[in-house]
């Protein structure tokens, strides 16, 4: 490990400490979870959870499609051994589904009626999605990628299962406007009148609101657009999971940075200024946040101040407002979709952009891609050298990756289904995501018995394969009740205005294996 590598585990380390899930301190009342990450050095190399078979992907990204799709077909072949090796699946007489590290649920409890093939035909595969196609947190363009993964794989009969059915995907999405509201009774009518073989969840109000329904009736829930710790929960919530860095993570990921950057900021009190949804994963971020503080050895420098926004808050002038007054030298935010570019457009015009040496925007941001010039106006200006900490890295807009094997395939599919691979939006998590939804069909339809409910969510807690929208030494894994979680590894980026481009600082760091499963608790906002 290089020496800034040693610095960063040492960070990383004390950090997460006291990464119960439960309490590193908070002084203000609001959750007191710091993250799902368990501890141990984060680097740039793999390091598996308990039970994990996790490698360190190819020594280079393939420099043809051809080489991508033998790589996947070699780690889904290796997955697909590791489960027949552990004896793994189904039970005789159909009552229980086991799997990696103690992974088991109880199928008998599934309702009276429920079909481990509903949703399926002989042709096709039923995928339903509620999302927010419209209102200030839309993200058309995730589901549009979404859409185009699955359809290129349904064109190349890649769906085929072990029984000899070849099946298309037919993806159907409905707009929840990213209304928790508006979501249940669009969640029951993708499975009760359309009958889907699994229904995808975006944002956590919006999740929390069916998907104790939907592990209760045993079908598969991705859930996009969110890093709620909730959905690393393989026992109470099997049926569930995420598709995001814990927003935790990412907290700790700025205070590691704060430290790593002190010695920037001239002698005394550091002013750091914090602006968070006033929602569940906006308090989960501010107290994560403020855990690491309070456990960091420079402590006694740090002088946060935060303020809340709602969620639908059309303008952030008096809160940003607010922040501005104290002068703040690191600045931090929790805001998502319409609100990062007005976020940033705010700072630059209250002195923010200029007192804070070092801005991040949440992660969220990304699904919107608040910093293009069409989305902060004018020159682009206003978001030129905001950091941000991406738990994936690949970007298909940059101009360095335009010979890539995959981005070019994927630029090239994009437009083919008509959309423009470099507007605004969430084209890479969309793809990302979709990516990885087509590879879990077609791992599950090699299980024997061939494509079912119980045979997807034990393919998708089986995962361990090389998504080409990560970077190299950015793991996509889950190991059964040990690895919860898809994604635990990021890399800090800046965004150039010059080259509308997010720009990598530094390796990508790994904690892969290292967050614990999370039982969320609703009422303690804690993981119990």
């Amino acid at each position: 490990m290089t020496r800034r590598g040693i610095r960063w585990a040492a960070l990383l380390t004390a950090g997460l400490a006291c990464s119960t899930l439960v309490a590193c301190g908070s002084d203000d009342g609001d959750a007191a979870t710091t993250t799902s990450v368990a501890g141990g050095a984060a680097s740039t190399s793999a390091a598996g959870g308990q039970g994990s078979t996790t490698s360190a992907g190819p020594a280079a990204r393939p420099t043809s499609r051809a080489e991508w799709e033998a790589l996947w077909t070699k780690e889904r072949a290796a997955i697909v051994q590791r489960i027949k090796d552990g004896g793994w699946g189904v039970s005789s007489d159909g009552r229980s589904l086991t799997g990696a590290d103690g992974f088991t649920t109880d199928l008998s409890k599934c309702p009276s009626g429920w079909s481990q093939t509903e949703g399926l035909t002989d042709t096709s595969i039923k995928f339903g999605e509620v999302l927010g196609l419209s209102g200030i947190y839309a993200s058309p363009t995730t589901a549009q990628a979404i859409g185009t993964m699955l359809d290129f794989y349904s064109a190349k009969g890649s769906y085929k299962d072990s029984t000899g059915k070849t099946r298309t995907v037919n993806y159907i999405t409905k707009d929840d406007g990213v209304d928790p509201a508006r979501t249940p009774p669009l969640i029951d009518e993708l499975i009760d009148s359309d009958k889907v073989f699994a229904a995808g969840t975006s944002a956590s109000a919006n999740t929390f609101k069916v998907y104790d329904k939907l592990n209760q009736r045993c079908i598969p829930n991705p859930v996009f657009g969110s890093g709620h710790p909730a959905w690393g929960d393989p026992v109470n919530h099997p049926w569930s999971y995420g598709n995001l860095l814990s927003y935790g993570t990412e907290a700790i990921l700025w205070g590691a940075f704060l430290d790593q950057h002190l010695a920037e900021f001239p002698a005394g009190k550091v002013t750091l200024a914090a602006l968070t949804l006033n929602n569940d994963p906006g308090n989960i971020i501010l107290a994560s946040f403020k855990a690491y503080l309070a456990q960091s050895p420079n402590t006694a420098r740090y002088d946060l101040q935060s303020e809340k926004v709602e969620l639908a808050a059309p303008t952030l002038t008096d809160p940003m407002t607010t922040l501005a007054s104290k002068n703040p030298q690191f600045f931090v935010s929790f805001v998502g979709g319409a609100q990062c570019p007005t976020m940033m457009n705010e700072a630059a015009q209250d002195g923010i952009a200029t007192s804070a040496k070092f801005k991040f925007l949440a992660g969220v941001c990304l699904i919107a891609g608040a910093t293009k010039k069409e989305t902060v106006g004018g020159d682009g200006s206003t978001a030129n050298g905001w950091w941000v900490v991406n738990g994936a890295g690949v970007d298909i807009r940059d101009q360095s990756m335009q010979n890539d094997a995959f981005v070019k395939f994927a630029r090239d599919t994009l437009q083919a289904h008509g959309y423009a691979p470099d507007a605004p939006g969430d084209y890479n998590g969309g793809l990302r995501d979709g990516w990885a939804l087509a590879q879990a069909f077609q791992l599950a339809g090699q299980l024997p018995g061939g494509l079912t409910r119980a045979n997807f969510i034990l393919a998708v807690r089986t995962m361990d394969m090389t998504n080409p929208m990560l970077l190299q030494g950015m793991e996509f894994n889950m190991s059964g009740n040990a690895d919860a979680y898809l994604y635990e590894s990021a890399v800090f980026q800046q965004w150039s205005t010059a080259d509308q481009v997010w720009k990598n600082q530094g390796d990508p760091l790994d904690l892969s294996g290292k967050s614990k499963p999370c039982a969320w608790n609703t009422s303690t906002q804690d993981c119990g």
